[in-house]
């Protein structure tokens, strides 16, 4: 509670302000409406360029002006912008925040739109589309998913005369692999253990038949995900990946992309940066992810919200509703932004990027795993890293610190209800 009241408050002047009653829709300078769109993923930008000139096609009256802050400070410069008026008509949403905005008031609802314009919510997968949704009704419409595959480098499993992962792949090849892999004189790793949530402790959790939040209760003290999170401690207590001390500056991902890691468990929306290094997407290779006690992954997806505060709603509306549609979601696959969450859209996806075996990551889905989140998910997710940190860099056991991350996690979660 205490949380919601510090967000509903850093926003409420801007909100009087939108509830003067003045409207800027359609009637802005020549007649012509010009809407800001919030993103912050770079390698997005173009894709979604092309987006908005078929949208704008469709709509002479209404231009799209993207609007790109950096990952590291979008949050903060968002809240920032509402406070002073100037949030982005529409803008991107994850499943962290979500629960926190809409609770705070701050976003459009979109249940009444969806059901005038018939607008095809129900083409996008259900999982992602929940994800958006608070207290019974919808407030972010998903533009795109993703889900986290194993990357492998094919030159390094030839020298070591490994054969390639597949879909038979257990814990165990993944170990076994990691483990002659491993080249300390050429400072060549097998694997990669980061402690990364989304790309790394959440699909171990969920493979070892642990969870990590269910019924508003945490799992991190369960046998299971305990389990879970062992299993990327025990490669870094082996030797076969670097600690996550060592990966403060140099992520899993860039020591994969400059081949000092064989394997990496990655998301599919880094796929287009992967393909952009030569070396890569020449000797590249990206399976499903090995099975613990059970075949798992995360899935999480982008999407498109409206700011409750925009003076251009009616516009906005019409934004959301176009990138919502079929027509979008192919010119985003085609692009090879990301894999588009409408259905039976992502062959472009697949094509654009044909060296690579990207069907993986869309097969995946069947047993995919939502992002978990509730209102104030950044409390407890703000917990692992100063309490696992220790047993990730092989200076403390994982058990205690995972049993210890619980009752914090508990404690928030009790607090948040409160």
């Amino acid at each position: 509670m205490r949380r919601r009241t510090l967000l509903y408050g850093a926003m409420a002047a801007p909100l009087l302000a939108a509830c003067s009653g003045q409207s800027d829709d359609g009637k802005a300078s020549g007649g012509r409406t010009t809407l800001t769109y919030g993103v912050w993923d770079v390698a997005q930008v173009p894709g979604m360029q092309k987006v908005i000139d078929a949208f704008e096609k469709e709509n002479p009256g209404i231009s799209v002006r993207m609007e790109l802050t950096p990952w590291s400070s979008y949050w903060t410069t968002l809240k920032t912008a509402m406070r002073g008026g100037t949030a982005p008509d529409v803008f991107w949403m994850n499943a962290v925040n979500l629960q926190l905005y809409a609770s705070s008031g701050v976003l459009e609802p979109l249940s009444g739109h969806i059901k005038s314009d018939a607008t095809p919510v129900d083409r996008h997968r259900h999982a992602l589309v929940k994800i958006y949704a608070y207290q019974g009704t919808q407030y972010g419409i998903p533009k795109d998913f993703d889900t986290i595959g194993l990357w492998y480098n094919k030159a390094l499993f030839d020298k070591a005369g490994i054969e390639y992962p597949d879909a038979t792949w257990t814990w165990d090849d993944v170990r076994d692999a990691a483990a002659e892999l491993t080249d300390p004189r050429a400072r060549v790793h097998g694997m990669a253990a980061e402690m990364d949530r989304q790309g790394q402790l959440y699909p171990a959790i969920h493979g070892a038949g642990g969870y990590v939040l269910k019924d508003g209760r945490s799992g991190f003290g369960d046998e299971r995900s305990i389990e879970g999170l062992r299993y990327w401690t025990d490669m870094i207590d082996r030797g076969w990946s670097p600690p996550q001390s060592a990966m403060v500056e140099s992520r899993a991902r860039n020591r994969y992309w400059s081949e000092k890691t064989a394997m990496v468990y990655d998301l599919s929306a880094m796929a287009g940066q992967m393909y952009a290094i030569p070396a890569l997407k020449d000797h590249g290779g990206v399976a499903v992810l090995p099975k613990g006690r059970e075949r798992a992954t995360i899935i999480h997806g982008l999407a498109n919200v409206i700011s409750a505060k925009s003076r251009k709603k009616a516009a906005a509306w019409k934004f959301v509703h176009f990138m919502a549609g079929r027509r979008a979601a192919e010119i985003q696959a085609s692009a090879g932004v990301t894999i588009s969450s409408y259905e039976g859209t992502q062959g472009a996806w697949l094509k654009s990027m044909p060296e690579f075996d990207l069907k993986h990551f869309i097969e995946m889905q069947e047993y995919a795993v939502p992002y978990p989140s509730s209102k104030n998910t950044a409390v407890w997710e703000n917990l692992q890293y100063p309490l696992l940190g220790a047993a990730f860099s092989g200076k403390g056991g994982i058990e205690s610190a995972a049993r210890t991350l619980g009752e914090q996690m508990d404690r928030a979660l009790k607090e948040e209800r409160a």
